[in-house]
């Protein structure tokens, strides 16, 4: 099977697809000062393009993992999350509370899709 990777770095890939399925980096967004609504937005937004580089899109989306800096804003990451996903397909997920890499980021999310 093939592998191809995606915006590839010195220390890992943002995407790599293995045969017909797509593994996500956990993604953050790229203005940290927003809150987490505005985060969330931005990242789904880098998953969306992530995913169509890749071939696919939101609707075969498998598996998503989310960690927030503060649980108490599940609510407000689900807003954003609700309005974005696929309901007629949603995605198996986790979302957990964990300290990120940097204080100033609320939300990250790393997604498995299929083709």
């Amino acid at each position: 099977m093939s592998i191809t990777r995606i915006n590839p770095g010195p220390r890992m890939s943002q995407c790599v697809v293995h045969g017909d399925t797509i593994y996500t980096a956990g993604q953050v967004a790229d203005d940290r000062t927003a809150d987490v609504a505005g985060q969330t937005s931005q990242i789904l937004a880098k998953l969306d393009a992530l995913l169509a580089e890749a071939g696919s899109d939101k609707s075969k989306v498998l598996s998503a993992t989310i960690w927030m800096s503060d649980i108490s804003a599940f609510n407000e990451m689900n807003g954003v999350w609700d309005a974005w996903v696929d309901t007629d397909n949603p995605p198996v997920r986790a979302c957990v509370e964990s300290k990120l890499a940097l204080p100033e980021f609320k939300v990250e999310i790393g997604i498995i899709a299929a083709k």
